[in-house]
Order: C-alpha cells, then structure tokens, then sequence
C-alpha cells in the first residue's frame, strides 16, 4: 500500500497481519528472516529490509574491515497485529500513531 506522511511524502506501508495481503517486499523479508513471528508479534530486523548506509553508519549497524554485520543493541523493533511499518521511513507505528499522521492513497501493491 502507499500513504502520504504528515510532510507529504509518498510511503510505502504494510499493515501487520498474519492472513491479509502481502506486498512482494514483506514475502522476500520473511524468506530471509527479516520478519519473523513469534507467538502474537512479529520481530522486524528494518535494517535487513531496507538498507540505508548513511543511518547505518550512524546507528552503528554496519560492518568494518574486521568483519561483521549488523551490530549492536535495538536492532530489531516488534510490531502487533493492526501496526504499520512504514517501510521508506523505517518506522513501525500504532494504529493510533498511523491514523494521526498518515493518509493511505493506494491499496495496490508496490513491487
């Protein structure tokens, strides 16, 4: 789906469910474990989904010439059934927060 943020942004969003609709993006992260349910939440690792290695530089998530990956504390964020991950933005908010700030504009799947 597509939405309009509160600075007029075009983002892209799923709403979590476990039964509903499935943009391409959220399939290929549960096939690389990006989004993993446990129990009645789902563990998203944003940063395995949707690379950024300006924000990762500054949170730290990034290798270095010794090795690694994905480092550090916080890494993953826990959605519920009925939040929304906005995935341009990288954020996972409330019904309550999406419904504040956002307008969806598009039901379509954005490949």
């Amino acid at each position: 789906m597509r939405a309009k943020d509160k600075t007029g942004k075009i983002v892209e969003i799923w709403q979590i469910s476990r039964k509903g609709h499935q943009p391409t993006w959220v399939k290929e992260a549960f096939a690389k474990n990006y989004l993993v349910w446990i129990d009645n939440h789902l563990r998203i690792l944003l940063a395995g989904i949707s690379p950024s290695v300006s924000q990762n530089i500054k949170k730290g998530a990034t290798g270095s010439l010794g090795g690694g990956g994905f480092l550090g504390y916080s890494m993953y964020t826990l959605g519920f059934p009925g939040d929304v991950i906005d995935i341009t933005n990288r954020k996972v908010l409330s019904p309550k927060q999406f419904a504040k700030s956002y307008q969806v504009i598009s039901e379509q799947d954005m490949t």
